[in-house]
């Protein structure tokens, strides 16, 4: 493992020349935004934030962030208009669009490289005001806490991290983030230790020092904040990868592990692949994303109550104009007739509500051993087609999240199958059906 590894933080670690180019770039981004920070005197000053100012970023992806820091007096009205106009006016070279978090801030790219402008308020410690106030405390405690060897063990671990796709913390992920793997490391001191500790974790184990118990499956407490989880942010699957990748890893360390993998196309299952495919109106990815996720649990649950059992189900987008719905289904068409379940014979009053309302439509009724009625009824769909299309014509409302509502009724889609769809979204399907081979690893 200790030579794989080796090989590996050679690797990483950015070259004098690619850390010269990143600091043309960074230096510029933030000498644009001081100029236009001057012209306001709510604000107070301006500072380098992220993975960029911690000195833990990857070469060939380091996003730079530049935090614009308010006066905490400051509306939150003010506090989003000025970052914008910030944010555009000192970007408006480079062709910068808005992002979302808890509040807007606006992106843009120089050479390739995200400039991501984010307001946040001048706050004591703990006394935050928006989630953005912690970062410029994350900043300053990682530059003490972590040394230049746990900075590289930093970038080991978000090679691998990215390697399994569970990196990344934007609601389409609901991965690890940076900070993440930086408070992994400071707590486990390097990358094998990490792998070590998560291979062997325990449910609930807290990583860190927590003031209160958590319902998460592990607890990545925020060293500058012990009422805050960070594995809060983390989905149950990704927490699941990890732990199996980690026991992988141990017992069998390769280069592999560090390299994207790609899935080999399957066509098992496919036919029990249901498709819901529509277009939106250009938005924030962050925004689409958590719309889109929403109506794909949603919609979950609506195949269930329709008698459809649900294995898996997944979000697509492009973030420009395409979503897709997905949701591997253990059969697409079910049986026709099911079983009710009523209430107990000693149960008068509710034995009688049972028949009324079943009588008319039951198939037959009868007595089952342990004392309750059971009425045979007929499904009104038995194939999940038409099922779906039958609901979102008639039920927009009830299964799909008001901010999509305008986009469904503008056309949707629903089938079943990879047919006729782009590459990417064939992708997403694929990911659905199959099994990752580096995760799910033989004995």
């Amino acid at each position: 493992m200790k030579k794989i590894i080796s090989r590996i933080g050679m690797s990483v670690n950015p070259s004098k020349n690619t850390i010269k180019i990143k600091k043309q770039i960074a230096d510029e981004a933030f000498s644009l935004v001081k100029e236009q920070v001057n012209n306001y005197p709510e604000l107070v000053g301006l500072e380098f934030g992220g993975s960029y100012a911690k000195d833990t970023w990857l070469s060939n992806e380091a996003d730079v962030d530049i935090f614009i820091k308010f006066k905490k007096t400051i509306t939150d009205e003010k506090f989003v208009d000025i970052s914008k106009k910030i944010g555009f006016e000192s970007m408006k070279k480079y062709k910068p669009y808005v992002r979302y978090s808890e509040h807007p801030y606006v992106e843009a790219k120089i050479k390739k490289t995200k400039i991501n402008i984010v307001p946040c308020y001048d706050v004591n410690l703990g006394e935050w005001k928006s989630s953005a106030d912690r970062s410029q405390f994350h900043t300053k405690y990682m530059q003490n806490a972590l040394t230049p060897k746990m900075k590289n063990e930093v970038r080991i671990l978000k090679t691998f991290l990215k390697s399994t796709k569970i990196y990344g913390s934007e609601i389409a992920k609901q991965g690890f983030s940076g900070y993440v793997s930086e408070v992994l490391i400071l707590n486990f001191g390097s990358f094998e230790n990490v792998i070590k500790s998560i291979a062997k974790i325990q449910p609930n184990q807290i990583i860190g020092n927590a003031s209160k118990t958590f319902e998460t499956p592990i607890v990545i407490m925020d060293p500058i904040d012990n009422n805050r989880n960070l594995a809060a942010a983390i989905s149950n699957e990704n927490i699941g990868k990890f732990v199996l990748v980690c026991r992988a890893f141990q017992k069998n360390p390769t280069l592999q592990f560090f390299k994207p993998k790609i899935l080999k196309p399957s066509n098992k299952n496919i036919e029990n692949v249901l498709v819901v495919k529509f277009n939106f109106k250009m938005r924030s990815p962050d925004i689409i994303w958590g719309q889109i996720k929403r109506a794909t649990t949603s919609l979950a649950t609506q195949l269930e109550l329709g008698g459809f059992k649900v294995l898996r189900s997944k979000s697509y987008s492009d973030e420009q104009n395409e979503a897709c719905l997905l949701f591997l289904l253990e059969s697409t068409k079910i049986a026709k007739n099911y079983s009710k379940k009523g209430p107990e014979i000693f149960r008068e009053d509710d034995c009688n509500s049972f028949i009324l309302k079943n009588i008319k439509k039951t198939e037959l009724m009868w007595i089952s051993e342990d004392k309750k009625i059971i009425s045979l009824e007929k499904r009104k769909h038995d194939e999940a087609l038409k099922f779906m299309n039958e609901f979102l014509k008639n039920n927009l409302q009830t299964g799909i999240p008001k901010g999509l509502q305008a986009d469904f009724m503008k056309g949707f889609k629903v089938f079943v199958g990879n047919r006729n769809l782009s590459k990417s979204i064939k992708e997403a399907i694929s990911d659905l059906i199959s099994t990752d081979g580096t995760i799910f690893y033989s004995n």
